[in-house]
């Protein structure tokens, strides 16, 4: 590779500011300050901008993170004086043959003093193509280092060539150094939020792709429970029964792991209505999906829901909390017990509770409940199936309605749940 295009320099574990100008010092203690006042990685990356720009020739200011052990590099956030970017944030590079990767490898700066030579020479760097476009005509590479490993990379540029020689590269590690604590901690946060972004999507994905096979499966041995496919003896009959009430199961796991992924994956929006009739748009239809699951248990409902009650909510969501919050009492209620729903509305607020029979819970964990994944951990509630996303999401639903959820219990005596919303809903849509 010609070397008056490319070139690297070797950097030093730690930068001895001494003998720096003392202007230079003065800026670097005011980006050590900046670095424990700055709200976000992506604020202080642009208070280098403007505190270094006028030192030397500069641009354009850009971080990226290593991914795939080293194998990839994400650009995270860029800051320049124009306005036209074609390398943004997310731009995705693998490291394999590239001179990044000798930059992570080695640990030296790299510094590319002519772009347009470097494309001429490697044509297929998409990355160099783009900056150019930009105007971009020389840049500065240095690593980030965070307990001796290498994370990211700090992006110095400039319209001009040849604008940075060894010097720059001194002070430029000197920033990366006072600045590593933040990505530190931001590469950290940006870690967890892909892994949670690309869990919650595998979750929505596989329990979509389950529930239409599992739905015919139910579908198919009713079919046969009802002698459509001819007569079953009672010991045939006995065991398609219980096939379908594992089935039943396993699609109601599916709906609460779909509304979950919606919810954390952001698509469940809130779309307020006002004048929703409570009791036959929402409480009735959440009866009837759960029609099955009382029968099982022989549990006795009563709902006391005035048919002239209309509340402002949506009516999808509040759907979906009421199946839960129904069909949690169900589950952890008494075979041959109670379950009672209540619905009230004043001016200013709908409440709605929803109380069971049953083994309930202790007081010291109810700060355990409406966390996702979260389970009680009782003997008696450990012999019952569940996820600990449910009430998660009611929470998430409840909190979009600018509202409020909780629960009581008495100890091997009953649960109850209530949330209450404020009305009317802002925004709400006649």
């Amino acid at each position: 590779m010609n070397s008056s295009v490319i070139r690297y320099v070797e950097t030093a574990d730690h930068v001895d500011i001494s003998g720096f100008s003392s202007g230079l010092r003065s800026m670097l203690e005011t980006v050590n300050k900046h670095v424990a006042a700055a709200d976000s990685l992506k604020d202080l990356l642009d208070f280098v901008f403007e505190t270094f720009r006028g030192y030397s020739p500069t641009n354009r200011v850009a971080l990226a993170f290593v991914r795939e052990c080293g194998k990839r590099v994400v650009a995270y956030h860029s800051h320049s004086d124009y306005e036209t970017l074609f390398l943004k944030p997310g731009y995705t590079q693998d490291m394999e043959d590239s001179s990044l990767e000798n930059v992570i490898r080695s640990g030296r700066a790299r510094i590319i003093d002519d772009l347009q030579a470097y494309l001429t020479i490697n044509p297929d760097s998409n990355s160099t193509r783009l900056i150019v476009k930009e105007g971009i005509r020389s840049s500065m590479t240095c690593p980030l280092t965070v307990d001796g490993k290498h994370v990211g990379l700090l992006f110095r540029s400039s319209t001009k060539p040849y604008a940075y020689d060894d010097t720059q590269v001194l002070m430029w590690q000197a920033v990366a150094e006072r600045i590593s604590q933040a990505v530190d901690k931001a590469y950290r946060i940006e870690q967890l939020t892909e892994a949670n972004r690309v869990y919650t999507e595998m979750l929505g994905f596989v329990s979509h792709e389950l529930k239409s096979p599992v739905s015919s499966l139910v579908m198919d041995a009713n079919l046969m429970l009802g002698g459509y496919l001819g007569e079953l003896n009672e010991k045939q009959s006995l065991k398609i029964q219980r096939m379908v009430s594992k089935s039943k199961y396993l699609l109601n796991l599916i709906r609460e792991y779909i509304d979950f992924a919606r919810l954390e994956g952001g698509e469940m929006q809130p779309s307020f209505l006002s004048n929703i009739s409570f009791n036959a748009d929402i409480l009735q239809q959440a009866t009837e999906i759960l029609e099955a699951q009382r029968l099982e248990k022989n549990i006795e409902l009563t709902c006391d829901c005035d048919e002239n009650i209309r509340a402002g909510c949506d009516p999808n969501l509040i759907l979906i909390v009421m199946i839960n919050l129904i069909g949690n009492a169900y589950k952890y209620g008494d075979e041959n017990g109670e379950v009672k729903v209540a619905v009230t509305q004043s001016s200013s607020r709908l409440e709605v509770t929803v109380h069971n029979t049953g083994p309930g819970f202790p007081a010291d964990q109810r700060t355990k409940l409406f966390h996702r994944f979260s389970r009680l951990d009782t003997p008696e509630l450990r012999k019952r199936k569940g996820t600990g996303i449910g009430l998660y999401s009611c929470w998430r639903i409840i909190t979009l309605h600018h509202g409020h959820i909780q629960a009581h219990s008495s100890l091997g005596e009953w649960a109850e749940f209530s949330f209450s919303i404020p009305q009317p809903i802002p925004d709400a849509k006649d």
